[in-house]
């Protein structure tokens, strides 16, 4: 996810252009894993309630469900806090809405040792809306959320403490206070519905299930919101994505849009975040894990379009699947691969260091070890080339 652009100069593209022709990026040499640090699989919130009683009986990677607490999991967008805390959202759960209603919504505020290897869980908080702001019902008489309510996937925070958070069943934009108390009603995207979309009565969604506002980055100065779609919306060029523009003080999308080009139309995007008022670094991965995975890399985006094809242009900063590690950090080899189904948290740290983390599906995805529940892995990466980023 994260994170002043004023003007960015480019006109809104509309939907029915020819699909770019995406150019094979130059490589821009190996970036370099310089810290390492992972927090178990079976991580929960202390005396927290009883999740995964909709995941049946069997066993899964080796966990019996259900779960005596709240994993501490599926980590989809990071705010750095300063002195090496980070706040990470998680998403909607055990990855569906229907068999994540007893899976609270929650940010979590850990401290990962990227020299020691551990992460401690300082604590957290839930989402939810006492103050009834969404009106169409929801899975709790206390209000608390849950992954069958939303499926948050990207997170900022405002100058003045509170939290954006993007949806992808809406999509939907929230508002939530320093505590996790919804401001504001849902916010949807005008034009497009997910079928989740609990507003749709009866018609048809233009966007896939759960590909809403998987990234979302915000400007320097905090007057916009850039988020990002996971999927195509229904009649623009296959492998092509919206990011669109939002007024924070009007509440209100400005317009504008712009079209990121994924490297194949299989593809999917993980988080965005602003290095300066023209360029974002976004996550592009395919949908595989362990050996099978090809494509798990991190662009500069630049929405100037400077070779005129209606797409932002890339230009390739890290793979995560070939990373130098000359100190052999977490235990492995000279080559450092992070081989994820869904990595959905990248930070900028300093001009030429980045912090990312893997969403783990908890207990699904075993990108590292087949069979075994992933674990949510942080790592930090220095880039070959300084990015001249705007902080």
């Amino acid at each position: 996810m994260k994170r002043a652009l004023l003007a960015l100069g480019v006109a809104t593209l509309v939907t029915g252009l020819a699909a770019p022709a995406a150019a094979k990026p130059a490589d821009p040499g190996r970036a370099t894993l310089t810290g390492f640090a992972s927090l178990p699989a079976e991580t929960f919130v202390p005396n927290s309630e009883t999740s995964g009683t909709q995941l049946g009986p069997d066993p899964v990677n080796g966990l019996t469900p259900p779960f005596a607490g709240q994993p501490v999991q599926g980590f989809s967008g990071i705010v750095p806090r300063g002195s090496g805390v980070y706040e990470m959202l998680s998403d909607n759960g055990f990855g569906s809405k229907g068999n994540s209603a007893d899976f609270l919504l929650r940010v979590h505020r850990v401290e990962p040792d990227l020299r020691g290897g551990t992460v401690k869980v300082l604590g957290g908080f839930d989402l939810a809306d006492p103050d009834r702001h969404i009106t169409f019902p929801i899975t709790r008489e206390d209000r608390r959320l849950t992954g069958a309510d939303f499926d948050v996937e990207s997170i900022v925070r405002a100058g003045d403490g509170t939290y954006w958070i993007g949806d992808e069943f809406g999509p939907f934009l929230l508002h939530f206070s320093s505590t996790g108390r919804l401001l504001e009603a849902p916010i949807p995207l005008p034009g497009v519905q997910a079928p989740e979309n609990p507003f749709l009565n009866g018609a048809e969604p233009n966007l896939g299930r759960s590909k809403g506002f998987e990234g979302m980055a915000r400007s320097l100065d905090g007057k916009r919101l850039y988020p990002l779609l996971e999927g195509t919306v229904s009649g623009d060029p296959a492998g092509t994505l919206r990011m669109y523009e939002f007024d924070v003080r009007k509440r209100a999308y400005t317009g504008k849009r712009w079209t990121y080009p994924l490297d194949a139309p299989g593809h999917a995007i993980g988080d965005a975040v602003v290095v300066d008022r023209n360029r974002f670094l976004i996550i592009e991965r395919d949908g595989a894990q362990g050996d099978a995975a090809r494509t798990k890399k991190i662009y500069l985006a630049d929405v100037r379009d400077r070779n005129q094809d209606g797409a932002m242009d890339k230009t390739l900063v890290a793979d995560l699947l070939d990373l130098a590690n000359p100190k052999g950090l977490g235990g492995f080899g000279t080559t450092f691969r992070f081989p994820f189904e869904t990595i959905e948290d990248v930070a900028i740290l300093d001009d030429r260091t980045l912090i990312v983390a893997n969403d783990n599906n908890f207990p699904f995805s075993t990108g590292r070890t087949p069979g075994k529940p992933d674990d949510n892995e942080f790592i930090t990466i220095k880039l070959p080339r300084p990015l001249h980023a705007t902080r």
